[in-house]
C-alpha cells in the first residue's frame, strides 16, 4: 500500500527570497546576523570626529542610536511625528541595547519628505546616512541623491544602501515576471514589484557609481551589505548559537571582495572641496 508522505511543515521549507528579503524579522537568526553586520559596517564609516549627520533611514535603523553614542549629532527625518514615539527594542541582536549617548551627542526628530530636503540648507551636514533601502524606494533615486549632495558639505561623506539586481532578478522569477527578467540585465532602470505591492529600484554597481558621479559625488568604496547566504548563517547559527561575532567577521572580510553577489549594496560617497 502506498502511503503518501505528510506534507512539510511551513516552518520547516526553505524560504523563497520574497518571503526572507521582503520582511525584515528582527529575531530570526538571518536577521540578527544582518543588522549586526550593518551596525559594524557603519560603526567603521562614521567619522572620527563628532560631526553633523542627516539620517533618511528610519526612525528604527539600529545605526543612528551608534553615531549619537559616538559622540556625533544626529538629524533624523520621519515621515510623520507618530513615527518619533516608537520606543526601542529591548535587545539588539541579543545582546543589551546599544550604550546611552554620550554627553557631546545629539538626535533630533525633523519631519520631512527623505526623497525632498528642502527643509535643510545646502552644505549644512557634514555627512548623510541613507541606509535601510531608503534610497530604492525613491523610484526618481537620481534627484533623492542629488539633494543628499546639496546638503552636504564640501569634503562631507555619504553611506548608502540599495537594493541590487541580484535581490530584483529573484523576486521577478518568483513572481513569474519571466519577460521582464529576460530583459532585467541589460535595463537601464530595474523597477521590482515587491510582494506587498509597492515598488522598489535596484542597482548593478556600475548603476549606482554612474548615478553618484552624476551627482557630484564621488565614490570612495561599493560592497555588498552581506555575501553569505541566509541558509549557510542559519545552519551556522543552529549549530553554534555564540558564533555570530565570526560569523560578523568573516562577513565583513568577506564583502571587501570585488564580487557584487549580495542582495543589498552599500556605497560610500564624498563631497569634492
Amino acid at each position: 500500500m502506498h502511503v503518501r508522505p505528510s506534507p512539510t511543515p511551513a516552518s520547516d521549507r526553505p524560504r523563497s527570497p520574497a518571503t526572507q528579503f521582503a520582511t525584515t524579522d528582527r529575531l530570526s537568526d538571518y536577521w540578527r546576523f544582518y543588522w549586526a553586520v550593518a551596525e559594524a559596517q557603519i560603526s567603521r564609516w562614521l567619522p572620527r570626529s563628532p560631526s553633523r549627520l542627516l539620517d533618511l533611514s528610519s526612525p528604527d535603523f539600529q545605526g543612528t542610536p551608534r553615531a549619537v553614542a559616538a559622540g556625533h549629532d544626529v538629524v533624523t527625518l520621519l515621515p510623520s511625528v507618530d513615527m518619533a514615539m516608537r520606543r526601542p527594542l529591548t535587545l539588539v541582536n541579543g545582546r543589551a541595547v546599544v550604550p546611552p549617548p554620550a554627553p557631546r551627542g545629539r538626535l533630533r526628530h525633523v519631519v520631512g519628505d527623505s526623497a525632498l530636503l528642502r527643509t535643510f540648507t545646502s552644505e549644512s551636514f557634514d555627512g548623510v546616512i541613507a541606509d535601510n533601502r531608503v534610497l530604492s524606494r525613491h523610484l526618481a533615486t537620481e534627484s533623492s541623491m542629488a539633494e543628499v549632495a546639496r546638503v552636504l558639505r564640501p569634503g562631507g561623506r555619504a553611506l548608502v544602501c540599495v537594493d541590487s539586481v541580484v535581490l530584483g532578478m529573484a523576486l521577478l522569477a518568483e513572481q513569474d515576471y519571466w519577460p521582464e527578467l529576460s530583459h532585467a540585465p541589460s535595463a537601464d532602470v530595474l523597477l521590482v514589484p515587491w510582494p506587498d505591492g509597492s515598488i522598489t529600484r535596484c542597482f548593478t554597481a556600475e548603476q549606482l557609481t554612474e548615478m553618484v558621479t552624476e551627482a557630484g559625488l564621488e565614490l570612495e568604496w561599493i560592497k555588498p551589505r552581506t555575501v553569505l547566504s541566509a541558509s549557510t548563517v542559519e545552519m551556522m547559527l543552529a549549530r553554534d548559537p555564540r558564533s555570530m561575532a565570526r560569523l560578523v567577521e568573516m562577513e565583513l572580510h568577506a564583502a571587501d571582495s570585488d564580487d557584487y553577489v549580495g542582495v543589498h549594496l552599500v556605497s560610500s560617497v564624498y563631497k569634492p572641496h
